[in-house]
């Protein structure tokens, strides 16, 4: 059998629902969660788009 490790996820959630939701609007949004590879995270950045703070 091979090992396995688990991987834990650190996020804060407010509210279940089937999507993120804007608490201001009430707008949902579909949502997936999956794990970011090195491949993905050279792509998040400012200059692509993104926007965090």
């Amino acid at each position: 059998m091979e090992n396995s490790e688990e991987i834990g996820l650190d996020f804060i959630i407010d509210k279940l629902t089937n999507s993120i939701e804007n608490v201001i609007t009430g707008d949902s949004f579909a949502t997936e969660i999956s794990i970011l590879t090195n491949a993905d995270l050279k792509t998040v950045s400012k200059k692509n788009g993104w926007l965090f703070s």
